[in-house]
């Protein structure tokens, strides 16, 4: 008898296994809700919080230093360590001089303008602690960008790190008429205050969870930058979330030198660490000479990364540093699928923890990559979570041209199948409103995110402007930003792709992909700006096997038509590439500035030739005929 028993149980197993690894039960079991709503721990978590009134990343500090670990390093910033108890004594003093000095007052947002640094993170703190809105301005913006950002957020004061002063000083005019009062600061002027009575706590008992907590400015590489409004309850849950997701612990140490006035290194490092009692290994900025040795002499667990950032590691010399180091996480997103495995295999990291998220967006997604199944991928739907949320998160079809939806006969919109890109959707409840994203002051902005009647009249969705696609086993891949993909050949061209394909090219460091107007043409053709490989000079540049590869790799309609050779991209504070200079240019040889060559795919040729006056011409005058 015992025979069949136990052939039953082995069978009952097998075919829980195959069904687990078909259909990812175990995954939807325990990623819950994958980042569309908190999970009942979480919200559990939330309502603790709102019963003690200790809702602010503050007082989630203030616990760490005053009762759970105030000898644990807080901080490892350029070879010094600052205890959670060391740090909270010097952000009392700042909140101090605040209130004595400068009047700052319970619900007024002020303005932070400054680099990475340890003084930064007192201002952040100091300023929560005093229940002040932060305005997170970026500091490599100057003149209009930056008054821009004063400006809306109506700030009386400038806060700015005395390192970044150049980048003020020629808007001291236009910031002076607004009313504004700039303060620079230094690290000595912050060690020299000394007031430490303790914040009141008046200031912080006022906080609900849809109160704003903060302002981070989007990169503005559409326009001028908006601003973001974090609520606190958003900040609060992120931080939880995050340090839940990655298992954080007091001995983890996560370095970043994303700046801090970013969505990424505020909410995906500093507030995560907090909650966790972990580590801050703070960069001044991203460099080669000191990434690697700063991450190996803290000793730090984890790295963050953003954009481009492991694609500049990965195209850079060899540093003594690079394997000598306890990096056990690479978390961040933007790590694009020609990078992913030679950067693991460099460097030694065993985990590769890529997720999709946005600042101003709803829903996140996570994958913790150790093998091949998931690699590339920005997270999994199984059988549980499509059947549960498959109808909070929908992917629609879009014309890529009008970035409008496509709807059918009806009027409603058009879903996507497996494996084909569409735009996704997050549905939105009555109840849950408060809590959705909005721009500081801008009302029109805010609206234009959210659209109604998509599946039946009067539902609610939220547009998060990506195109993703889910394949038939549950894999979750980005595409591209809905600007960025165009339309050829009457076909939708993703530009991540373009790129991905390209910089498999032996002689290739860097590409960015994107769309041209040409006359006569419906569409966009497609271009590539290139970075060569070091030691490549564009002389020894094998046009016709480049021309071989992009065929190989590409379909014909995405195999840019257009080369652009420069000598380095341009990219935002954050490491993401910027499009709007060469979409404007285009590939007009009077409109195309510097020293760039371009080239062309002439219809008929084997490899691209150079590109000129007379070909434009041909062109426009349809003596030729691109294919």
């Amino acid at each position: 008898m015992a025979l069949p028993i136990l052939a039953t149980l082995s069978g009952t197993a097998a075919l829980a296994a195959y069904l687990n690894a078909k259909h990812h039960i175990l995954y939807d079991l325990t990623h819950a809700r994958g980042g569309l709503a908190p999970t009942p721990s979480a919200e559990a978590y939330m309502a603790s919080r709102v019963a003690s009134k200790r809702l602010l990343t503050y007082h989630v500090f203030e616990e760490q230093a005053l009762h759970k670990r105030p000898h644990h390093p807080f901080l490892i910033f350029e070879g010094r360590t600052w205890t959670y108890r060391q740090f909270y004594d010097a952000v009392v003093s700042v909140g101090n001089w605040l209130m004595s000095d400068l009047g700052v007052q319970e619900g007024e947002v002020v303005a932070i303008d400054g680099g990475n640094s340890p003084e930064y993170y007192m201002l952040w703190f100091a300023l929560d602690a005093v229940g002040a809105v932060v305005s997170f301005v970026n500091w490599n913006l100057t003149g209009e960008g930056l008054v821009h950002c004063v400006k809306i957020c109506g700030s009386r004061y400038l806060l700015t790190d005395s390192d970044v002063r150049s980048n003020v000083e020629p808007s001291l005019t236009p910031l002076s008429d607004l009313g504004v009062t700039i303060h620079y600061y230094t690290p000595s002027f912050f060690a020299s205050l000394t007031d430490d009575t303790p914040l009141p706590e008046s200031r912080r008992e006022n906080a609900t969870l849809e109160s704003t907590r903060g302002l981070i400015y989007t990169s503005g590489t559409t326009g001028l930058p908006k601003g973001v409004i974090m609520p606190t309850g958003r900040e609060l849950f992120v931080g939880h979330q995050a340090a839940t997701v990655l298992k954080l612990k007091p001995e983890d140490r996560m370095y970043t030198c994303m700046p801090l006035y970013h969505g990424a290194a505020h909410g995906l490092c500093t507030t995560p660490c907090i909650h966790a009692g972990a580590t801050i290994v703070l960069g001044r900025k991203f460099s080669h000479r000191t990434f690697w040795p700063e991450v190996a002499r803290s000793r730090a667990t984890h790295i963050q990364y953003v954009g481009e950032l492991c694609r500049y590691l990965l195209n850079g010399p060899p540093n003594d540093f690079e394997t000598q180091h306890c990096v056990k996480v690479a978390w961040g997103n933007g790590m694009r699928p020609d990078v992913w495995e030679p950067f693991r295999q460099r460097f030694k990291i065993p985990v590769i923890h890529e997720l999709y998220a946005a600042t101003d967006g709803l829903g996140s997604t996570f994958n913790a990559n150790a093998g091949p199944f998931t690699r590339h991928a920005i997270g999994l739907r199984g059988l549980l979570w499509n059947w549960r949320f498959g109808e909070e998160e929908v992917r629609v079809r879009m014309d890529v041209d009008t970035e409008e939806i496509v709807r059918d006969e009806r009027g409603f919109a058009v879903r996507v199948g497996p494996g084909e890109p569409g735009q996704v959707l997050h549905r939105l409840d009555p109840e849950m409103l408060a809590g959705v994203p909005g721009y500081f002051n801008n009302e029109e902005a805010t609206g234009k995110r959210r659209i109604a009647d998509v599946f039946q009249e009067g539902d609610l969705y939220f547009q998060s402007g990506d195109l993703m696609r889910q394949d038939a086993s549950g894999l979750l891949f980005f595409v591209d930003r809905l600007g960025d993909t165009y339309r050829w050949k009457s076909e939708n061209v993703s530009t991540h792709e373009v790129s991905d394909a390209l910089g498999k090219f032996p002689s290739i460091a860097e590409t960015n992909a994107y769309g041209v107007s040409v006359p006569g043409y419906d569409g966009r053709a497609g271009a590539a700006s290139i970075v060569l490989a070091p030691g490549v000079s564009e002389a020894a540049l094998d046009l016709r096997a480049l021309a071989a590869h992009a065929r190989s790799a590409l379909p014909g309609y995405a195999v840019p038509l257009f080369l652009r050779v420069t000598e380095r991209l341009e990219y935002t504070g954050t490491l993401k590439i910027q499009k709007g200079r060469l979409k404007r240019e285009g590939v007009d040889p009077g409109l195309v500035t510097g020293t760039d060559r371009v080239y062309w795919l002439k219809p008929g040729e084997e490899g691209y030739l150079p590109f000129g006056r007379k070909d434009w011409e041909d062109i426009k005058a349809k003596r030729v005929r691109l294919t």
